[in-house]
């Protein structure tokens, strides 16, 4: 049987085991977090981002999470710089025009601040005179920070990111740097 590690990651830690990036760096890792031998990430977060990684110790397994052609939905609740209009959020759930090309049809809804989610630290910046909301994002690709160039592109600046479900598996009261086995069936 496959295993299945669900992680709330942190704000500011890499989804690797060790940081390959400059000489004497000691950024967080998933190392500080997780101490299973044999599992890797299916999937990345960029280090500004926070939420669901799912790990497993089958590579097959993986693949079918991460990989793009399997168009596993992955739901991220996205706080942006502005106030959503329809324009926008009907480009948005259309498909967006970035360098790397049309980014697939989202879907895309506006919901209230998430009750109980937690702070993060350091603080999301707060400006009295810049108003800013919240969005529910499901997409099925995977590009690199697509979500982050998806609400630039419509004019509203990602302040925070946090991915709440991959397929069916979803963060539900998991509390950032903890984790809890899953099975496979999330896949």
């Amino acid at each position: 049987m496959n295993r299945v590690i669900l992680f709330n990651k942190p704000f500011g830690v890499l989804s690797q085991f060790t940081d390959k990036g400059t000489e004497g760096s000691s950024r967080p890792t998933l190392s500080g977090f997780i101490a299973e031998p044999g599992f890797y990430p299916a999937g990345r977060l960029d280090k500004d981002s926070e939420g669901l990684l799912v790990l497993t110790d089958n590579g097959a397994l993986q693949a079918r999470i991460a990989h793009p052609k399997y168009k596993r939905p992955k739901t991220y609740l996205v706080q942006v710089e502005g106030r959503p209009d329809a324009k926008a959020l009907d480009a948005l759930r259309r498909g967006v025009v970035l360098k790397d090309g049309k980014t697939a049809p989202a879907e895309i809804t506006q919901v209230d601040e998430p009750l109980g989610l937690w702070q993060r630290d350091p603080p999301v910046r707060f400006r009295k005179s810049v108003p800013d909301a919240w969005l529910r994002i499901t997409i099925r690709e995977g590009r690199n920070r697509q979500v982050r160039r998806m609400t630039a592109h419509v004019g509203l600046p990602t302040l925070r990111l946090i991915r709440w479900r991959i397929g069916d598996w979803e963060l539900n009261d998991l509390a950032p740097g903890a984790w809890r086995w899953a099975s496979e069936t999330g896949a």
